[in-house]
């Protein structure tokens, strides 16, 4: 591979992306997104796995030059494996994390091996790691690499609330009580040492970061949207609204206290609950809506497409998101894009993600505490229709500015100018308008 080695203006980075993929949902898709939007003002060659080879191939990654590794005869198997020992694809997340360890780390060392004689000749100005996410799986680029190592965004480290050990147990989280052993792992260390800068999103990541690598690292989210996808929908005062919720079925997400609020709560029972997705917890929420006979206001749509997803945020009036471990959250930008009002718990990703004035934040605490606070709130939603409304503007005027791609693509340019010193300032992802000036 030859690289233009003359000298420009343009920062000239080489990306590494093992998961990016522009039809897997979540993150696959979110690392796409961001590198196809940042290719519009950096220089880019972005390393990822051949297995995401036939659907970028199909659609294209921006200005961005692709090469694809082969390591699946490592990645396939310990995948297999892991899928096998967490008995379930939607549970034991930390256990399928920790055994991506071997797997990516052989795919760093193919990077290096293809592009060291590049990075010796200083044909980069920078390695960027996009993916994977996690803070807990290192980085042996960022010692071998000659030129400055950017990490992230990274996110994660989230503590189990002490209210949910059960629901805990029985996503198959057993993983978690052994999550500090990563600090130990190979490679950890010399990545915080060495890496320039560390985007780490919300104040749980940043956390975790090692103390001497805290000066490097900003606090940088990890989601993002295009809102040219996204058309506010005017929405029309109704007696009757619905609340939406979207997201696997699985027990930190905690649908249920959607369902015990409305069977609570003559109110919310004139309204209408619809619930998006399929996991483990269907049969239990089935047997809850039977028991209190809620089949006229509750309805189950399994799992459906994502522009069906779409046009429910925009039908729908609020969005109810009761997620006790919710890392980030990107499920809100979609539903805030939309103009929804969200209902969240005041805890990790949706907590930060949703700002006073674009929707409602409930304290955390346990089952029954949840059930009777989200059913309060909701109640007082759904017969003040005019609120709803206003919060659903701010909620995507906020988002459109904080959580764009654009925005977040010339934030990382600004990243890199500073790490190769050509900006003094270190960057600040909130340095933008105030969400009360947006909102007034």
């Amino acid at each position: 591979m030859v690289i233009n080695p003359v000298k420009t203006d343009r920062v000239r980075a080489l990306i590494l992306a093992d998961d990016c993929n522009p039809d897997w949902h979540s993150l696959p898709a979110l690392v796409y997104s961001y590198i196809c939007t940042l290719s519009k003002y950096v220089d880019i060659v972005v390393v990822t796995q051949i297995r995401n080879k036939p659907n970028i191939d199909r659609d294209g990654m921006g200005n961005a030059e692709v090469v694809y590794l082969d390591t699946e005869n490592i990645a396939a198997p310990i995948y297999k494996l892991a899928t096998v020992l967490s008995g379930d694809s939607n549970k034991a997340m930390t256990l399928k994390v920790a055994f991506s360890y071997p797997s990516y780390i052989a795919f760093e060392w193919a990077a290096w091996r293809r592009f060291r004689q590049d990075l010796q000749n200083k044909r980069f100005d920078i390695v960027h790691r996009v993916s994977p996410m996690s803070p807990t799986i290192p980085s042996p680029m960022a010692k071998w690499s000659p030129v400055p190592f950017v990490l992230g965004p990274v996110l994660g480290a989230l503590p189990w609330p002490k209210y949910f050990k059960v629901e805990m147990s029985r996503e198959g989280e057993w993983m978690n009580y052994f999550r500090e052993l990563h600090r130990w792992l190979p490679f950890y260390k010399s990545t915080y040492a060495h890496a320039a800068a560390i985007l780490a999103a919300y104040d749980h990541t940043i956390a975790d970061v090692p103390d001497a690598a805290k000066p490097r690292t900003i606090n940088f989210s990890e989601g993002g949207v295009d809102p040219s996808k996204f058309t506010l929908p005017v929405r029309q005062k109704k007696d009757k609204m619905t609340v939406l919720f979207v997201g696997r079925l699985v027990p930190f997400k905690m649908p249920e206290v959607l369902v015990r609020s409305f069977a609570a709560s003559s109110i919310l029972q004139q309204h209408k609950l619809i619930i998006v997705g399929d996991g483990p917890e269907r049969p239990r929420l089935d047997r809850l809506v039977e028991e209190a006979n809620l089949s006229e206001c509750v309805e189950f749509t399994g799992t459906i497409s994502q522009d069906r997803v779409g046009e429910l945020m925009r039908e729908c009036e609020i969005f109810g998101f009761p997620s006790i471990r919710e890392q980030g959250g990107g499920v809100l930008t979609l539903a805030m894009m939309s103009g929804m009002t969200c209902v969240v718990v005041d805890y990790g990703g949706p907590a930060l993600r949703v700002k006073s004035g674009c929707g409602v934040k409930v304290p955390l605490g346990d089952l029954d505490h949840l059930v009777k606070h989200f059913t309060q709130e909701l109640e007082q939603l759904v017969v003040d229709p005019d609120r709803v409304i206003n919060m659903g503007i701010a909620a995507r005027r906020y988002t459109e500015t904080y959580y764009s791609w654009d925005a977040k693509a010339r934030k990382t340019l600004e990243v890199y100018n500073w790490v190769l010193g050509r900006q003094e300032k270190k960057p600040d992802f909130w340095e933008q308008p105030i969400a009360s000036e947006l909102i007034n």
